[in-house]
């Protein structure tokens, strides 16, 4: 019985392992280590998590700072074992661990010793962005450093909050050490970083917002949604609605574009209906349903595209 579910976790473990995933997992472990040491170790500038720890103890021990974040988050890895995945999850934190881990120690003999700029505010913004695109790009492989990324992760999935604003939460403390260890400048540019690391996080793990939602409000719905179709190529979806002040029932059209379409929908839905009110606003994301998914095909039995008149 217990061989059988050994058996049978292998076989998930090996359906779940995408090449894809472990590909993002291995360029996000190595390109963290090149900021790491680029811009975090030779400032003494990080944004809290297990890196700050790793800065902290080195300054009083001399540890190889690839190892000592690497020991640091042991605990981490077990938290997230245990909600994140169990061993998909254990597999993928652990490879991109190790990865950064021995990246960290092995690439610091090839970096320069005071990395490219003094600047704090250069190594602040730049860490911050790649240090931030390398998480994202690791929770898309659908793994996680073992830091303090876990227990935002962890937290995100169950609140729905930011991880910028779960970042700024969970790290300040160790940012705070920072302070008292490096001095308070050091820890006033961790918060910039720690910032733009979880902006650069949040885009790279989901994209930026192109999604415009419309709504239009028309008494001529097959008009304007056979406009809609048959000249963009998107699906509308259709429910009706009821003025409050003339208590008259109208049409409501939904659909998504992208920015760019925004000013064609506007002419074609006047072209349709010149009294329609269109409603754009802006949404994060869209998939499935019918937009843009297939090519328009010029069909000869397809029927005539229904105008205001035909539908009195």
């Amino acid at each position: 019985m217990n061989n059988t579910k050994i058996v049978l976790a292998f076989e998930r473990i090996r359906s779940s392992a995408s090449p894809r995933d472990f590909l993002l997992l291995t360029f996000a472990a190595v390109l963290q280590a090149v900021n790491f040491n680029l811009f975090l170790a030779p400032t003494d500038v990080a944004p809290g998590g297990v890196s700050g720890l790793a800065l902290i103890i080195n300054s009083f021990l001399g540890t190889p700072l690839g190892m000592t974040q690497f020991l640091r988050s042991i605990p981490r890895i077990i938290l997230g074992f245990s909600q994140l995945g169990r061993a998909n999850f254990l597999i993928r934190t652990l490879w991109v661990s190790l990865i950064y881990a021995f990246g960290v120690d092995f690439l610091a003999q090839w970096m320069p010793a005071q990395g490219i700029t003094p600047d704090l505010v250069l190594n602040a913004l730049f860490g911050g962005v790649i240090g931030g695109i390398a998480s994202g790009l690791a929770f898309r492989g659908r793994g996680t450093f073992a830091g303090t990324g876990i227990i935002s992760r962890i937290i995100q999935l169950r609140t729905s909050l930011p991880i910028t604003q779960l970042y700024m939460i969970i790290d300040g403390g160790i940012i705070l050490a920072l302070g008292a260890v490096f001095g308070w400048e050091n820890a006033l540019y961790a918060l910039v970083m720690l910032f733009v690391w979880g902006l650069a996080t949040d885009y790279a793990l989901e994209g930026p917002s192109v999604i415009r939602t419309v709504h239009i409000i028309t008494d001529y719905p097959n008009a304007v949604s056979n406009m809609l179709i048959t000249r963009m190529g998107i699906g509308v979806t259709s429910w009706t609605g009821q003025g409050m002040y003339t208590q008259a029932e109208h049409s409501v059209l939904y659909c998504t574009i992208s920015r760019a379409d925004v000013e064609t929908i506007k002419n074609l839905v006047m072209e349709a209906d010149e009294d329609a009110f269109v409603a754009i606003g802006q949404g994060h994301s869209a998939s499935g349903g019918v937009w843009r998914a297939h090519k328009l095909r010029k069909d000869k039995r397809a029927k005539p595209v229904p105008t205001k008149d035909s539908e009195d």
